[in-house]
């Protein structure tokens, strides 16, 4: 990433890691998770302008305890540790840490003292405490900065050295003014300028795009997610008509998917987008079969021989796109993270597309920042907002077989349900929503008439990052409507539920 700053992150193996990432992000300087086994010398390459040590589930007394070499407190740079990252500074510059009898988790009030770090904070707030260690006895040349009632060391800090400790986690919102800590470390402890903007990543992106195509030819894969569709555009906008975009057509889509795809970038941006209709191919495939795995693993598979037979025809290109993106890039082991890097994680394409390297533009973006690259990049809302939509489609939300029919209830049912929550103005405050045609049928009543028909299952739930899920709370008449229209507008349906478990025990997708 071309950037002139960069907070560099080291994950210790907590739970809020890539939260912390985001908030510093959102503050308008470019952040980074590393592994906290990131050496000195890499370090040194990466040049910070300040360091963060995570939270992580570890003692720092035991012997396999993760840890950095000591050299790292004077380098020079600003350093915040938090929760374990506090204790491993107190550890590593001979302060005390002590294991309580038990668990402190929850709010608790806290008094801060005066320094840099919480300038402009209340001197009473509350904070978010999530640990069992604790620093006992605060390094030679250190200050207690804020106590609670039961953590006398709740900060702690060489203001000379810039070197910080919390006890406490302030990426997380039920800590008070918690961004503002981490802005005051950012800005008055690190002394950052803020220069990270999408505008800037777009033109940095479209110009390193410029210099590694050359003159070559790059194929991507579209989805119609926003990811694909993202880094689609800024190839595009870098390489013109020498991209090919393809789209498959699996018969598993949303009502108009495949037109709305192809009307805004073969129509709308003037690519050089081609629709393979396999339709019959993939039902054929999926007739009879209601496992969810076994449906994904056909799914998949077909898509790779369409691209095979597709390949035999393009002959070979030097670049693919993907649409990657930083917690795919995390989730799936550290690398040298860059803006645009060699990286495979496409299932099987590699395989039978002849290619050099391969494009990821947004490996450094989170879904959000992605979002935000869309609508500087001119996309329209209906496709930066799209909701996250499953590889298999509607394959996996039909419980039980798949047949032409009951994707076409579905396709109009969901349909219904996308467009009452637009128009209610809850699109943007919804992660995700969508409806499951189950594999239930009810008696009803319909008019004079006995029926015995399905019932659908609506799902709609709210989220920070998809890892855990809270069912949204739909107000009672907009409910009601969808039900209503949906009943009346869509055969074979006599029954709608609204799913409101959240993620966990659940799953956001129901197969």
């Amino acid at each position: 990433m071309d950037n002139n700053e960069i907070i560099l992150v080291l994950d210790f193996g907590g739970q809020y890691n890539q939260l912390i990432v985001r908030r510093i992000r959102d503050l308008g300087v470019y952040s980074e998770l590393r592994p906290y086994s990131t050496t000195i010398e890499d370090i040194k390459k990466i040049n910070p302008i300040g360091i963060i040590f995570t939270g992580g589930p570890n003692s720092v007394f035991e012997s396999d305890s993760l840890s950095v070499s000591r050299d790292i407190l004077n380098l020079g740079i600003p350093i915040l540790g938090i929760c374990y990252g506090a204790q491993l500074i107190a550890h590593l510059e001979n302060g005390k840490v002590a294991t309580s009898s038990t668990r402190e988790y929850g709010g608790s009030k806290i008094v801060y003292s005066n320094a840099p770090l919480f300038d402009g904070i209340p001197s009473e707030s509350t904070c978010w405490m999530s640990h069992t260690d604790f620093v006992a006895e605060i390094p030679k040349n250190y200050t207690v900065l804020a106590s609670t009632k039961t953590c006398r060391i709740a900060a702690f800090g060489d203001i000379d050295k810039k070197i910080y400790g919390l006890q406490f986690h302030p990426e997380v919102i039920h800590t008070e003014n918690g961004d503002k800590i981490l802005e005051n470390f950012i800005y008055k402890v690190a002394n950052a300028h803020g220069d990270w903007a999408m505008k800037n990543f777009v033109e940095s992106s479209v110009a390193k795009i410029k210099s590694i195509v050359g003159m070559g030819t790059v194929l991507c894969a579209m989805s119609g997610g926003i990811d694909s569709a993202v880094a689609a555009t800024l190839v595009h906008k870098a390489v013109g008509d020498r991209l090919t975009c393809v789209l498959v057509d699996h018969g598993l889509m949303r009502k108009n998917e495949c037109a709305e795809i192809m009307s805004v970038f073969r129509d709308g941006l003037d690519m050089n987008l081609k629709l393979i209709d396999a339709r019959d191919r993939f039902l054929s495939k999926l007739t009879g079969v209601s496992d969810p795995d076994a449906k994904r693993k056909i799914i998949g598979a077909e898509f790779i021989r369409v691209f095979e037979d597709f390949g035999k025809t393009l002959g070979n290109v030097d670049f693919l796109v993907q649409g990657t993106i930083y917690p795919d890039v995390v989730e799936s082991g550290f690398g040298k993270s860059a803006a645009i890097k060699l990286h495979h994680n496409v299932g099987g394409l590699p395989a039978v597309i002849n290619f050099k390297e391969i494009i990821e533009p947004l490996r450094d973006l989170f879904k959000d920042e992605v979002r935000k690259v869309g609508f500087e990049l001119g996309l329209p809302k209906s496709v930066v907002m799209r909701q996250p939509f499953p590889g298999p489609g509607l394959a996996i939300r039909i419980i039980g077989d798949i047949t032409e029919d009951k994707l076409e209830i579905l396709r109009e049912a969901d349909a219904i349900f996308r467009s009452e929550i637009s128009d209610a103005d809850l699109d943007s405050k919804i992660w995700q929503y969508f409806a499951v045609l189950t594999g239930v049928r009810s008696i009803g009543v319909m008019g004079d008439m006995r029926t015995y028909d399905y019932m659908l299952a609506l799902r709609a739930v709210v989220s920070l990052d998809a890892m855990s899920a809270d069912w949204a709370k739909i107000p009672w008449p907009v409910l009601e409507k969808i039900s209503n229209r949906i009943v009346n507008e869509c055969r074979n349906i006599n029954r709608v539920v609204y799913d409101i478990t959240t993620k966990p025990p659940a799953t956001i997708e129901w197969e």
